[in-house]
């Protein structure tokens, strides 16, 4: 390989570090994108692009969402009751879309994820934030939920968060505490996620060197590697900076990298 390749993937893992750090989002939503278009600038079999990404992506947010649930557990912002009912769907959901993903050619799966990136920069521009309507639902609602989540992560690679935390803040849950649990929650589904992609793409062929499945090894610990140490830095950054306008700006450069990636698959 070439090593100007590593260089860009740790480029990458700097960026959505950063992101990740200052602004609690950004992993899947920027490397998914930017790895579709990486890839394809490699050689990779275009029929396998998307997935490629995203299970690279996946792998890589295993890595990165330890550090993030061990810092909110730190400030006691993570409700274990929750993780620990919503955990099982979620497991289901995620391992589960995995197979449907796999099937579905590049293409369409990638205007599905434009089209759930485009929901989640409206919602950023609006700053919008749900009002508490209900209680959690019980263990039976809780898992449920958690299929889900867990099954539109896996079409994405970034659904935990815009997903669970205006669930939780929808049932009485305090949004720091939505934020820090959510947090908690993006650990199975990153797990069942690159175990999924990892199962699918096993033993298909016209995969590059060094894949293992849909994970490509070299993406996942150049990025990992970096994004450990560039998320606090972001973290540190997040109480001096206007973070409100940040997102606004985050949401336009979400629907760019987005219509990049179509404009790389057409």
């Amino acid at each position: 390989m070439n090593p100007e390749w590593l260089v860009a993937y740790a480029l990458l893992g700097s960026v959505v570090g950063f992101l990740a750090g200052l602004l609690g989002v950004g992993g899947g939503a920027v490397m998914v994108p930017v790895l579709t278009s990486l890839f394809a600038a490699q050689g990779f079999h275009r029929e396998h692009l998307v997935h490629m990404a995203l299970g690279t992506a996946m792998a890589t947010i295993v890595v990165t969402s330890i550090s993030s649930l061990r810092a909110h557990h730190a400030h006691g912002a993570v409700r274990w009751d929750i993780v620990r009912g919503i955990a099982p769907g979620i497991l289901i959901g995620t391992f589960g879309g995995t197979f449907l993903s796999s099937r579905v050619p590049s293409v369409p799966l990638a205007l599905f994820f434009v089209l759930f990136t485009a929901l989640v920069a409206y919602r950023m521009l609006r700053a919008a934030r749900p009002h508490p309507t209900q209680a959690l639902p019980g263990a039976l609602g809780l898992a449920l939920v958690g299929v889900g989540i867990g099954f539109v992560s896996a079409l994405v690679a970034i659904g935990g968060g815009s997903l669970s935390v205006p669930f939780m803040t929808r049932c009485n849950v305090p949004i720091q505490i939505a934020v820090g649990t959510s947090a908690a929650i993006g650990f199975p589904i990153a797990l069942a996620g690159a175990m999924g992609y990892l199962f699918n793409g096993w033993g298909i062929t016209g995969l590059p060197e060094h894949s293992l499945g849909f994970v490509y090894w070299p993406a996942l610990v150049s990025i990992s590697a970096v994004s450990v140490l560039t998320a606090p830095l972001g973290a540190r950054l997040a109480h001096r900076m206007p973070v409100a306008a940040l997102k606004r700006v985050f949401a336009g450069l979400l629907l760019l990298l987005s219509a990049k990636m179509l404009h790389t698959l057409l």
